[in-house]
């Protein structure tokens, strides 16, 4: 059975799917998204609030029709004013005497940066998207922002490897910006668009990857037919391998005897080409060990490491975080059509603290969740993203996690006291014991914090 230990929405509709009550508990969006939202879907039609829902395959017919309590683990949806929803929900039939009068349901956001991005793709952002291309394929060196002086001897570096012959291997955790170095790198050394080939070596079946990278000739395999490889499309221009870990070790040899003689010889053929191209690899994980782990042959990294950089993770350099934020907000305020003049004192803080796992990647996602859905000019912890809410107030410096399990065990007023406490004490270690932080994390006046800090008996020395 579906599981929700917690509601956020709640919607009432009658037999004719006519909105009897709507509300939504939901930090995602301001309290006057909020309240329009309510008076907004009153007595509209449920399937005219979200046009995008087909109605056969509604949660909310199948109970009315069926009479029956519907459990969904995922329903994604998107209301009539674009705003994006993944809900786990359960939708309850509501009969009175008898006969079926409407349905009750609720639901729990589950929405995620993925969901989002999912739905953007679906509603056609190809204007943006375009954007993003056209900006990345065109980034100079001077666009990759950055304070941190082991990044700008990054670019330094990087700036003498794209004029130099010899293989490059870049490698950094995922969305640290290695694509963005790559295309800096061709920019920089004067590389045509078309002499510029990038290949995921992971996205490729093992089967067809040697003849992606070098050619074939027809008759060479079951099925095969005359092919040019990119090795030779790229001549006297740029080949970006990613996750060149994932490329499998007998390609990986050929890829070694390539560099070493630089000469191609497509699949099924005897000829030899000689092919002037520079190979610049990347992958997401320390080399040592991939080749420990037996992922990335040793030799092949002694060629590759004589032009080495790696990519520094956010969390070593949160100096260049207000640089993010002021940039991504400046990039979709004009995308969304947004004014947001920059974020409150408290949340950033939170974004200096946060690991960011998916480092400048996350930032970009998490800020373009919170400018195309508020109205307001400045952000606030409460336009967080609900994961991202969910990982502070449960991961929080040196607290523990609630345990629900135990809560039910509890009177009601324990509970709450428990909860309220523990709440408070991340809050608190967070912000390290400012109780006018905390008490906009937490979204209740100061005097309210330090009254309910007195009751459970919190000491601020403690968070200092």
């Amino acid at each position: 059975m579906l599981k929700i230990d917690y509601i956020d929405s709640l919607a009432i509709v009658d037999k004719k799917f006519k909105i009897i009550h709507s509300y939504r508990y939901n930090p995602r969006f301001d309290d006057e998204v909020l309240d329009n939202s309510y008076l907004e879907y009153i007595g509209k039609n449920f399937f005219e609030v979200y046009p995008e829902i087909v109605q056969s395959e509604s949660s909310m017919t199948d109970a009315i029709k069926n009479n029956r309590v519907v459990y969904n683990e995922k329903q994604m949806f998107v209301d009539y004013r674009g705003r994006v929803f993944n809900t786990r929900n359960i939708t309850i039939p509501i009969v009175r005497e008898g006969n079926i009068v409407g349905a009750i349901e609720l639901s729990k956001d589950i929405t995620s940066i993925d969901d989002l991005e999912k739905i953007s793709e679906k509603n056609n952002f190809v204007k943006k998207e375009e954007n993003i291309t056209k900006k990345i394929e065109n980034i100079e060196f001077e666009d990759i922002l950055t304070v941190n002086e082991g990044m700008k001897e990054n670019i330094r570096m990087a700036k003498i490897f794209a004029k130099s012959l010899s293989p490059c291997l870049i490698y950094g955790e995922t969305g640290t910006g290695k694509e963005l170095f790559i295309q800096a790198m061709a920019n920089y050394r004067g590389i045509k668009k078309e002499k510029k080939i990038a290949l995921n070596c992971a996205a490729v079946p093992e089967n067809l990857i040697e003849s992606i990278l070098f050619g074939s000739v027809k008759g060479a395999y079951t099925g095969a037919c005359k092919r040019i490889g990119i090795f030779e499309q790229a001549h006297n221009g740029i080949i970006f391998l990613d996750e060149i870990n994932s490329m499998p070790l007998q390609i990986q040899a050929k890829l070694l005897r390539f560099l070493q003689d630089g000469v191609v010889r497509k699949l099924g053929s005897e000829k030899e080409k000689k092919i002037n191209v520079k190979i610049i690899g990347a992958m997401n994980c320390e080399p040592l060990e991939a080749i420990e782990k037996g992922f990335l042959r040793e030799d092949l990294f002694y060629r590759l490491s004589s032009n080495l950089i790696c990519l520094i993770p956010l969390r070593e350099r949160r100096e260049d975080i207000p640089i993010y934020v002021e940039n991504f907000i400046k990039e979709f305020n004009e995308i969304y059509q947004k004014n947001v003049d920059g974020v409150t004192t408290v949340l950033m803080d939170v974004f200096m603290a946060y690991d960011w796992k998916g480092n400048v990647r996350e930032i970009r996602h998490i800020l373009e969740s919170m400018v195309s859905i508020t109205n307001e000019k400045t952000l606030t912890i409460k336009h967080l993203p609900i994961y991202m809410k969910d990982r502070i107030f449960s991961e929080p410096k040196g607290g523990a996690k609630i345990n629900l399990k135990k809560i039910h065990t509890l009177s009601l007023t324990e509970a709450v006291s428990k909860i309220e406490k523990e709440l408070i004490e991340r809050a608190l270690n967070w912000t390290n014991g400012h109780l006018t932080k905390s008490a906009e994390m937490l979204r209740i006046p100061r005097q309210t914090l330090k009254y309910k800090m007195q009751k459970l008996k919190i000491e601020r020395k403690n968070y200092k």
